[in-house]
């Protein structure tokens, strides 16, 4: 059985910094990508970024690229989002997730398997 546990959200300035975190359990971690998404109260779920399963590639929206950072750690089964100069509109449930094992797409949800149950980071103005 795949887990995956989120820890590292909270309450956070304008301007500050928070570093997501993301352990895995249940599946060999470095066969598969790995994303971050998140959702605003209100709001559909986005995609905020991914990568490869050895940690070649990135990807990342555009509303967080140069500002949001996704690394893995893959001795340790666990993936990273260092976060800066957080924005206000950065606020929301953040969730980790698995990707299936041969994805045809990075930003889609429907391409990723398994889910964490979501770390909350308030931004505050």
């Amino acid at each position: 059985q795949v887990q995956l546990v989120e820890s590292g959200g909270g309450l956070v300035q304008a301007g500050g910094s928070l570093r997501l975190s993301c352990a895995a359990s249940g599946r060999t971690f470095s066969n598969y990508n790995m994303g971050w998404f998140r959702q605003a109260p209100g709001k559909e779920r986005d995609f905020v970024a991914a990568i490869s399963w050895n940690g070649g590639t990135t990807y990342y929206a555009d509303s967080v690229k140069g500002r949001f950072t996704i690394s893995r750690d893959n001795g340790k089964n666990t993936v990273y989002l260092q976060m800066n100069s957080l924005k206000a509109e950065d606020t929301a449930v953040y969730y980790c997730a698995q990707g299936v094992r041969y994805m045809t797409s990075w930003n889609r949800g429907t391409e990723y398997a398994y889910w964490g149950q979501g770390t909350q980071v308030t931004v505050s103005s």
